[in-house]
C-alpha cells in the first residue's frame, strides 16, 4: 500500500511517499481502507517535534513513522475479538490513540476508536469531524458547561474546532463572536455566528464587552487581558496554543477562582466513541456543516501540511485517498 513516512523531524519536505505492507489486525482491531484522512495541527507539530514535549516517546526520531489520526473509509478485516464492526462498515474516528497511521490507503486500529460514519456525509466530510469537532464539544459542553442564552466568544474560530464549536453552540442557544482573520468573516458567518472580529483590527480583550464562555484554540493573548472579557463566573478554555501560555494559564486558575470568580482551564483531549457518536446523530439530524476548504490527493500531503502551518486553511483540509465505490477493494 501507499503511504507517507517520515523517519526524522522536519518541514513538510520529510515526507515520503512510499510502499509500505498493508498491517494486520490484532484480535481487538480493525483493518480500515482509508477514503479520507484529515490534517490536523498535531500532525504538523508531530512532523516538526516541536514544541518539545511532542518528542516523547521519539527523543531522536518520531515513534509513529505515519501521520494521520482522523479517518474515514470502510471495514477490510477485523480482528477475532471485534464485536461491533464487520467487513463493509463504513466507519471515522480519531486513531491518535492507535498509534496513528490515517495518511495511508490501509490502517488497522483499535475497535474503541471508530464509529459509524453518518450516512448522509461523504468520506471526506466524516474525517473532518473527530478530532477538531470532540475538542469542540468538549470545551463547550465538558469544560464550559454551556447554557442556552450564555454569549459565547471563540478565538481562533475560522479553523476545524471553531466552524464545529460555532455550530453547536448556535444549536445550544448561545450568542457567538468569532475571532479570526477578516477574510474569514464570510465563511464564519456561514456557519452561523452572530458576530465576527478581525483580530488584526480589533483586540477583543480591550473593548470592554464581556462574555461568559470564551474557547481559545491559538492562545495569542495573555491571561491578564483575557480575564478582562470574561464575566465574573465566566469560564475561559484553553483548547490550543502555546506551552508557555499553557503554563500561565494554570498558574493562575488558583487566584482567578479564589478572588475573581473566573474559572481558567485548559482542555485535555480525550479521543472517544461516544462523542463521535455525538457528532454522527448531529450530522444525521442536519444540524451541522462540516467546513473543508481545501482537499489534497495523498500525494500532496505535505502540501497540506505546510499550508496549515501557515494558516492558509479555512475550516478542514482533507487528503482524499481513494474514491468511494460501492464495492469493496480486496486485499
Amino acid at each position: 500500500m501507499k503511504a507517507q513516512v517520515y523517519t526524522a523531524y522536519g518541514m513538510p519536505e520529510v515526507l515520503r511517499l512510499e510502499e509500505v505492507e498493508i498491517p494486520v489486525p490484532k484480535e481487538q482491531e480493525v483493518l480500515v481502507e482509508v477514503y479520507a484522512a484529515a490534517v490536523n495541527s498535531w500532525d504538523w507539530d508531530l512532523l516538526r517535534g516541536q514544541p518539545f514535549v511532542t518528542r516523547l516517546g521519539g527523543l531522536r526520531k518520531p515513534q509513529y513513522p505515519i501521520l494521520g489520526a482522523d479517518i474515514s473509509g470502510r471495514v477490510a478485516a477485523v480482528g477475532s475479538g471485534v464485536q461491533r464492526f464487520k467487513a463493509g462498515d463504513e466507519v471515522f474516528g480519531d486513531i491518535s490513540g492507535s498509534g496513528w497511521g490515517g495518511f495511508a490507503e490501509f490502517v488497522s486500529v483499535k475497535e474503541t476508536a471508530l464509529t459509524l460514519k453518518p450516512e448522509n456525509f461523504s468520506f471526506e466530510q466524516a474525517a473532518s469531524i473527530p478530532q477538531a469537532a470532540v475538542l469542540a464539544l468538549q470545551g463547550l459542553r465538558d469544560k464550559g458547561k454551556l447554557k442556552s442564552g450564555q454569549k459565547v466568544l471563540i478565538n481562533g474560530a475560522g479553523g476545524g474546532v471553531g466552524t464545529f464549536g460555532i455550530q453547536y453552540a448556535k444549536g445550544v442557544g448561545a450568542e457567538v463572536t468569532a475571532v479570526d482573520s477578516g477574510d474569514k468573516q464570510n465563511l464564519l458567518l456561514s456557519v452561523g455566528a452572530d458576530h465576527v472580529l478581525d483580530y488584526r483590527q480589533e483586540d477583543f480583550t480591550a473593548g470592554g464587552k464581556r462574555y461568559d464562555l470564551i474557547p481559545d484554540v491559538v492562545g495569542n493573548r495573555p491571561v491578564s487581558a483575557i480575564k478582562r472579557a470574561l464575566e465574573t463566573g465566566g469560564t475561559y478554555v484553553m483548547v490550543g496554543g502555546p506551552m508557555p501560555r499553557i503554563l500561565r494559564t494554570l498558574l493562575a486558575a488558583p487566584f482567578s477562582a479564589r478572588f475573581e470568580q473566573k474559572t481558567l482551564t485548559v482542555l485535555v483531549h480525550r479521543p472517544n466513541h461516544e462523542d463521535q457518536q455525538v457528532w454522527k446523530e448531529l450530522a444525521e439530524a442536519g444540524k451541522i456543516v462540516p467546513v473543508i476548504g481545501r482537499r489534497y490527493p495523498l500525494e500532496e500531503t505535505s502540501e497540506a501540511l505546510r499550508h496549515l502551518g501557515e494558516g492558509r486553511v479555512q475550516g478542514k483540509a482533507v487528503i482524499c485517498i481513494k474514491e468511494q465505490k460501492d464495492d469493496l477493494t480486496r486485499i
